[in-house]
């Protein structure tokens, strides 16, 4: 269990910090954030939005409890990438653009499947631990 709670910590850190700082350039509608995104061919009012759902996202993984919570985090982070890989590749820009892009990618998976091991792991512990009646 330790090691499965290292390496998800490892992994949903570096997406968190990835992501993060990306969101809050987005969130406050950075020059540079606002030039990326509308050069994709969206406007420019969407750029706030995406940052502050991206750290609402953050927060919601991060929060202990709300399995259910958690789930819609994850959807709206893969979402969001498989979005902005589809539009980098839409846009014609080269493979050196966007192959980057799955690097938060493999990181939201990663930090998505220990967490459910986790969770598996945690339901054992349980009911081993469960009094018998």
């Amino acid at each position: 269990m330790k090691k499965l709670k290292i390496i998800y910590w490892v992994i949903t850190g570096i997406m968190v910090a990835m992501l993060g700082l990306g969101s809050i350039f987005d969130a406050i509608s950075a020059p540079e954030a606002v030039a990326y995104v509308t050069k994709l061919g969206y406007p420019a009012y969407i750029v706030p939005f995406l940052g502050v759902a991206k750290l609402l996202g953050i927060i919601a993984i991060l929060i202990p409890g709300y399995p259910r919570i958690k789930e819609w985090a994850y959807a709206g982070l893969t979402f969001d990438l498989l979005g902005a890989l589809y539009s980098h590749i839409s846009n014609g820009d080269p493979a050196s653009t966007w192959i980057f892009i799955f690097i938060p990618i493999l990181l939201v998976a990663g930090s998505y499947i220990f967490y459910h091991k986790l969770q598996e792991v945690a339901k054992g512990e349980t009911a081993t631990y469960a009094p018998q009646l």
